[in-house]
């Protein structure tokens, strides 16, 4: 009798998981292929899609493919709305979500195994007759019983399954390919791999979990079915509930050692003896949810180069991360500042090909990332400080504290390190002129706060300590833009002393809603119809710029744990830049506050301003650019003309994140070649002329 119902029940769950398994599928497909339909219905899809191929945070070392998509055939609509070239970068969309690729989901446990156990359990039993008292015992606890074990068991097995599935040793033991972990070394050859993210979808999470699901009902139901017809056991089982209270905790866990370890002996060992074993401890519900929480350490250590993280304190108590890929003998230096809702991710994004940060290193530059305020973490000084406060900043702040900051610290460090490597340079000569050349490299907000600290240090005679500027499309002139973003200037003035009191910053509050962001973006480029619906739509709301916005919501600072937001005040202020037309600094709303800040009724006009910038100036363009329109970056540069700054303007093809998140060859070697402008040093042209001469010896001595 039991092994008919083992079977029934083996044969009905393996049922209900396809019939599952199969509908979900089902419902992901229709999905996609209504995506597609709508997708032919909106207007314009054919440019604005242009950006939605060609990303991921993996260095492209293999040439161009053709994306996952279309191989397999997910949709039929796809290849309609999708017309991808071939000799475009699609390498990126070859997606895996677990540690391999050929299924759609981790893999799940084997129903063979599970009948196998169940006939084990039930070959182990004792057929004997049944005594009422038991059987009635059973049946009167039981509700209890399954009130308080149920829930505990499936949030238990789904914690443990869900985190031991990709590292089972026994469903990998055939792979060919290494479990990649971070304490690998980072000269690995398989770099690709571990740099590829690693996140499950949302859909494939649900098949996770109606899998996980079912298997406990059903496991559920085989217990009771064979507690039913073994009424024997069902007592015996009763009466160890009742009599566990006078045993002692360690009969049942073995030999636990003081320091936390198990001892163990496995037979057939030459050597018996006892051996240690940790005790695994559960895993976190955080931690088996499998988003993608890389930092730009992980992304640059694992592609081999050196990293270092300096920490920066602002003058009000802001805690920053300067990162930093170290040439701590380089005489030139180079800084990399984000945007708004960005970090210094955005650097390193494309890997080895594609990213300014690694071109710059391999140039020879020490490389610097700043990191503005502005993380959910919410990093301070003053840890109790409250949301209201850590949020009352505006661009002001970024680029008078947080830039200032960072650009000192780094001064402190290449001053310092180059007197260790260059010992015989001169004091008074270092103290005329720093040993080092540093550019700023900078791209929308945060060229707006590169210029305002140029200017704000000038005004007040204190070193900038730069050499160039190169800006691409900077903020600052926001007049010329689509009606959207006109709409949204007047909506939030209007209503921005009411939502001042109740919104100190645009952000995602919980981490389950950052978990879902993290895990929808997967399942954009999972389903590409999808994708591209939201590509569309998004690119809609910014007035048709064709950036890949469903890519960079995938970018590893958009997890869980942390992301980028943007303050009130930031906000406020990009919508007064807006409205008065000038590039300008953040009006306080009143005279008397103005004056106590800036000494004027009115804020600092920083584009009358230009006049204080001293150093050249190279304005990067994007035709395409909807956000931050070329003739708005037109403008700086005709300003700049009429005060007289030594200012370059350069035009490409490219949407607003193209110039972060896009492997664009002909942008890096713009980029590296106004690098290459800045002059030396007395101290480098005299070494040069040093070595020069050395040389002149060497010939003449070998001749």
């Amino acid at each position: 009798m039991q092994r008919i119902v083992d079977n029934a029940l083996a044969v009905t769950k393996e049922s209900v998981k396809t019939v599952t398994y199969e509908s979900l599928n089902n419902i992901a497909r229709c999905i996609n292929g209504v995506s597609a339909l709508l997708l032919t219905l909106l207007p314009g899809k054919a440019n604005i899609l242009e950006g939605l191929h060609g990303w991921e945070l993996r260095p492209t070392f293999r040439g161009p493919r053709l994306p996952r998509w279309m191989h397999n055939g997910v949709s039929s609509f796809n290849e309609f709305i999708h017309e991808l070239s071939v000799d475009s970068d699609t390498s990126s969309l070859e997606y895996s979500s677990g540690e391999d690729s050929d299924g759609p989901m981790p893999p799940s446990p084997s129903s063979q195994s599970s009948r196998l156990s169940w006939a084990s359990t039930s070959a182990s039993s004792e057929n004997h007759c049944t005594e009422w008292i038991t059987f009635i015992l059973w049946w009167l606890i039981l509700p209890l019983r399954i009130l308080l074990w149920v829930p505990q068991y499936i949030m238990s097995l789904f914690l443990k399954r869900s985190s031991r599935t990709p590292a089972s040793p026994r469903r990998h033991q055939h792979s060919s390919r290494p479990r990649i972990s971070k304490t690998n070394s980072s000269k690995d050859h398989d770099v690709p791999n571990r740099t590829t993210d690693r996140r499950r979808g949302v859909i494939e999470d649900l098949h996770l979990a109606i899998e996980i699901a079912i298997e406990a009902i059903f496991d559920f139901f085989h217990k009771a079915t064979h507690l039913l017809l073994s009424p024997s056991e069902a007592f015996a089982i009763l009466l160890s509930w009742f009599s566990s209270s006078s045993h002692s905790p360690k009969e049942n866990h073995g030999d636990v050692t003081d320091d936390g370890t198990v001892q163990t002996a496995t037979l057939g060992d030459t050597d018996p003896s006892p051996t240690e074993r940790p005790i695994e401890r559960p895993t976190r519900l955080y931690n088996s949810m499998n988003t993608d929480t890389r930092t730009c350490q992980d992304v640059i250590t694992e592609l081999g180069y050196p990293y270092e993280a300096i920490r920066v304190v602002t003058s009000d108590g802001y805690v920053l991360v300067l990162e930093r890929i170290p040439r701590r003998d380089a005489r030139k230096a180079v800084f990399l500042q984000h945007g708004v809702l960005d970090s210094s991710m955005g650097w390193v994004s494309n890997g080895v090909v594609g990213s300014p940060a690694f071109a710059a290193y391999d140039q020879g530059y020490d490389v610097f990332l700043g990191n503005f305020r502005g993380l959910v973490s919410r990093d301070h000084v003053n840890k109790n400080i409250s949301s209201k406060e850590f949020w009352r900043y505006s661009i002001n702040e970024h680029g008078t504290e947080d830039i200032p900051a960072m650009i000192e610290k780094i001064h402190e460090i290449k001053t310092t390190e180059l007197k260790l490597y260059q010992p015989n340079i001169d004091d008074e000569e270092s103290n005329q002129e720093e040993p080092y050349k540093l550019c700023a490299i900078c791209h929308s907000l945060g060229g707006a706060a590169i210029l305002m600290y140029v200017i704000t240090r000038k005004i007040k005679e204190k070193p900038h300590r730069l050499s160039r500027l190169i800006l691409l499309s900077p903020a600052g002139f926001h007049e010329n833009s689509n009606l959207g973003f006109t709409i949204v200037e007047y909506i939030f003035l209007f209503i921005s002393p009411v939502l001042a009191r109740i919104v100190p910053a645009f952000y995602i509050p919980t981490r389950f809603f950052r978990m879902l962001l993290n895990k929808l973006a997967r399942d954009f480029h999972n389903y590409p119809a999808l994708g591209g619906l939201v590509q569309t739509l998004m690119s809609y709301v910014v007035g048709g710029d064709s950036s890949n916005w469903v890519g960079v919501l995938g970018l590893p600072h958009y997890n869980m744990n942390d992301m980028p937001a943007v303050s009130f005040r930031v906000a406020q202020h990009l919508a007064q830049i807006k409205h008065s037309g000038k590039f300008r600094m953040y009006d306080y709303g009143s005279r008397s506050s103005n004056m106590e800040v800036y000494g004027s009724p009115e804020p600092l006009d920083l584009g009358e301003s230009y006049k204080f910038i001293d150093v050249p100036v190279d304005l990067v363009a994007g035709r395409n650019d909807k956000v931050i329109r070329s003739s708005m970056v037109k403008k700086h540069y005709n300003v700049m003309r009429d005060a007289e700054v030594d200012v370059s303007f350069n035009e490409f093809e490219y949407a607003h994140l193209d110039f972060t998140f896009s492997h664009r060859e002909e942008l890096l070697r713009y980029v590296m070649s106004r690098l290459l402008l800045v002059k030396q040093t007395p101290v480098q042209q005299r070494q040069t002329s040093q070595k020069g001469m050395k040389l002149k010896k060497k010939k003449k001595e070998v001749q």
